[in-house]
Parts: C-alpha cells; structure tokens; sequence
C-alpha cells in the first residue's frame, strides 16, 4: 500500500489545485506579484503562456504546473506524469491544468488545443497568486 500513497494523494491534490484555479472572470494584474514574477522569470507574459500551452500541448498525458521554485525565487513550468512522477522539490504549486483525457474528451474530443485555449479564459488568478509565499 505504501508504494500507491504518492499517487493517491498527489492526485487527491494537483485536482484540488486545479478545480481551485478554475473559474476566474479576470484577467491576470500583470501589475501584482505573480503578474511581475512571470515577467522576470520568462521575460513576459506572452513567453510564458506560451510555455505553458506547449508543455500542456506535448504528447501523453498529465498536468501542467507553473511552480515557484523557493531557493531560486523563479517561477518554471514543468510536466508531472501521472499524478506522482515529475514534481520538483523545494518548489510550490501556482497553476495547475490537467491533461488528462477526462479532462477534455467530453467537451473538446481530441481538441486538446482548443481545452487548452477555454482553460486560459477560465482562470481564477486570485487563487494562482494567493499560493505565492
């Protein structure tokens, strides 16, 4: 039992990360903290959803996370496979999107670009900067 615990409790909690940075009518404060953390750790904005779009994009799936990398103070996109396999020690959570098929399928059918693109207007980014520390 002990080698499933990872697995069970990490996707216990990337999908309440992820339902939690759902449902934002907002834009990002490009102004606030983690509007200018992007900014300093991709150069922009635009370079950084880029990023994270093309890491969502890869083939397989998973889940695409913005960390913040504490000992660094940068923020890093990452690919987690599975719910156990990927994450990055010392780093927190900001963002969080499932690309799992169940994820999607229903809606968008192999259009992961396009659950991709629906995931971005639905951000709740009051909840991805209130996981800055």
């Amino acid at each position: 039992m002990k080698r499933r615990v990872g697995w069970e409790v990490d996707g216990m909690r990337v999908h309440e990360l992820y339902f939690e940075n759902l449902g934002g009518k907002t834009r990002l404060a490009r102004t606030g903290v983690l509007g200018k953390l992007i900014e300093t750790s991709f150069g922009s904005y635009e370079a950084w959803e880029q990023d994270f779009k093309a890491t969502g994009a890869m083939r397989g799936i998973g889940w695409v996370v913005l960390y913040y990398d504490v000992p660094s103070c940068q923020l890093c996109n990452n690919w987690i496979n599975e719910h156990d396999g990927g994450h990055l020690a010392g780093c927190e959570p900001i963002l969080v999107m499932d690309v799992f098929e169940h994820a999607y399928m229903i809606d968008y059918g192999l259009k992961r670009a396009d659950y991709i693109a629906a995931f971005f207007k639905n951000i709740n980014w009051s909840a991805a900067e209130k996981r800055i520390k």
